[in-house]
């Protein structure tokens, strides 16, 4: 996590420097080094909007196009976060990423006892349909993506999207959503998981199949290398962690008689941008590049769009520090430039209050402004993948593609990225890339301004977004009334029907879509898998 180890000698003149995956940088480079790593520039770079896509998906790039800006928004109520909603997109965000509350994303009501202080408080409660009718009241959802930052219940989250949509007079081919789906990195870096491994991955397998056909428009899954690289691993293990990953959706997928090329154009990705620039852009464009061979070879994968690597690009939380926040805006200004120079379709940053706080609303423009400024002042759309041909980042690139590869091998020969997982193989690996990030933070062999180097100074006032206890009321009172004017037999068939289907094999999608039109609860939903599957149990990794 973080930065590069420089290794200086008693003149402060650096000797070696070593990139978080491993790689040693160069004092400079030549032709020389592009024979050595084996560069071609067909297989290697070839012409943007060509395979292997490694300068960029579209021809043009972003002179075709420009990234879609998606600030992390939501907190509070559904009514609290509609207003933020229409604050961000009448400054010119042109997609939402939304963020939900802390029982929302483990299957629990705001009226549960495991809710207590935490409804609305990391994000927007949600407890049935009404609310996301709410939180999405006014929002042009034809000309407006949602992303839905959720996990063991994505399944819920898609149906009740889609719902409300129709609800509100949208047909289901034209509204587009992506919920995060992305199970196996939630029990590897973040811990927001409910369901065993198998019948969790089953769950994924049911929204992919389901938005095949049903949702031409959504990307079912956003795998999520950005969250297992917060919590320690490297640019290299992010990739190859996140590929794993998607490869064993494929082939829940797969397993079911589908063809690869059938699907997997909707997969999406999320992925993490801050530390050393030129490691940062190498990894993306060597991410495209083997994301497109790989589906090939593994897959037999032929149509062009089916081999784009899609998905956000942006955040940079661990990046950003408590210590000299405003050093957080010029950090924050570089991982914008470091996606825009890595071809990222979309974009997000953490705002420089992060690491303190809900983002003020101030705070969030900035993020907003500063990939505006990047788009029509910097210069950043004139023409497409700028590093193209460099000595440096093309050698670069090629040798983060051996990393990756290295790394996905490792887990290959556990079995594939479940038995990884299950076994606790990659907590381990990243929980000790962890530790010894701190340890060199504290020693001061990787520097971090304003926390190990250049502390002088006062640190600067941050404003707090405070937690509001009138929210959990709020919420807790509008579920009470919902619950008690709602049709509870209507209700009790849907989770019955949910149940029945939960157990066998059919895909639970279509019985999730009648709960939530009568109005079930997302803890009515959740607590149906738990008493069918039974609930996660973390493996020892120490």
């Amino acid at each position: 996590m973080g930065v590069a180890t420089y290794i200086k000698d008693d003149k402060d003149e650096i000797q070696d420097v070593i990139l978080e995956s491993g790689i040693h940088v160069k004092p400079a480079y030549t032709p020389e080094d592009l024979e050595r790593v084996g560069f071609e520039y067909g297989s290697d770079l070839a012409d943007p909007g060509e395979f292997p896509f490694t300068r960029a998906i579209h021809p043009m790039g972003y002179r075709s196009r420009n990234w879609t800006t998606r600030q992390y928004t939501g907190f509070g109520t559904p009514e609290e976060t509609n207003e933020r909603f229409k604050l961000m997109i009448s400054h010119g965000q042109n997609g939402l990423n939304v963020a939900f509350d802390l029982p929302t994303q483990m299957g629990y009501d705001s009226d549960d006892p495991m809710s207590e202080g935490e409804v609305g408080r990391v994000g927007m409660a949600v407890d049935s349909l009404r609310d996301f009718e709410i939180a999405f009241k006014d929002i042009k959802l034809n000309r407006i993506g949602a992303g839905l930052t959720i996990n063991a219940v994505a399944p819920v989250m898609l149906a009740m999207y889609q719902t409300m949509a129709e609800n509100f007079g949208y047909k289901r081919t034209e509204i587009s959503a992506t919920p995060q789906n992305d199970i196996l990195k939630e029990i590897v870096g973040r811990g927001a998981w409910i369901y065993p491994v198998q019948p969790a991955v089953r769950l994924i397998g049911d929204t992919i199949e389901y938005a095949m056909k049903e949702l031409p428009r959504c990307s079912p899954v956003s795998v999520c290398g950005y969250h297992i690289r917060e919590s320690g691993c490297t640019p290299a293990q992010e990739i190859s962690y996140a590929f794993m990953i998607a490869f064993a959706y494929i082939d829940n997928v797969v397993a079911r008689g589908y063809e690869a090329e059938e699907f997997v154009g909707k997969f999406s990705f999320n992925l993490n941008v801050f530390g050393n620039l030129w490691e940062t852009v190498a990894k993306f464009r060597a991410a495209r590049k083997l994301w497109a061979r790989l589906l090939r070879e593994r897959y037999g994968v032929k149509n062009k769009k089916a081999l784009f690597l899609r998905g956000i690009f942006g955040g940079g939380g661990s990046g950003m520090t408590k210590q000299q926040p405003e050093n957080n805006i010029v950090r924050g200004a570089y991982y914008a430039l470091a996606a825009a120079l890595s071809g990222a379709q979309t974009t997000a940053l953490c705002s420089f209050d992060e690491a303190y706080t809900i983002p003020t609303e101030k705070a969030a423009l900035l993020s907003l402004r500063t990939f505006q400024i990047l788009m029509d002042e910097i210069g950043l759309r004139d023409t497409v993948d700028p590093m193209g041909g460099s000595y440096f980042m093309e050698t670069l690139t090629k040798e983060m593609e051996e990393k990756i590869l290295e790394e996905m091998g490792k887990v290959e020969k556990m079995g594939g990225m479940v038995e990884a997982v299950s076994s606790g193989y990659v907590q381990r690996e990243v929980a000790r890339q962890a530790f010894e990030y701190e340890k060199k933070i504290q020693q001061g062999t990787v520097t971090k301004v304003g926390v190990n180097a250049y502390t002088e100074g006062a640190d600067m006032e941050v404003e707090l977004h405070e937690y509001n206890e009138a929210w959990a009321q709020s919420q807790i009172d509008n579920l009470k009334e919902l619950k008690s004017t709602r049709d509870s037999k209507a209700v009790a068939a849907g989770l019955k029907a949910l149940e029945k289907a939960a157990a066998g094999d059919e895909n639970v999608m279509p019985y999730l879509m009648d709960c939530c039109r009568c109005y079930a609860t997302v803890g009515e939903m959740a607590n149906v898998f738990r008493e069918v599957f039974g609930e996660y149990r973390e493996p020892g990794i120490f």
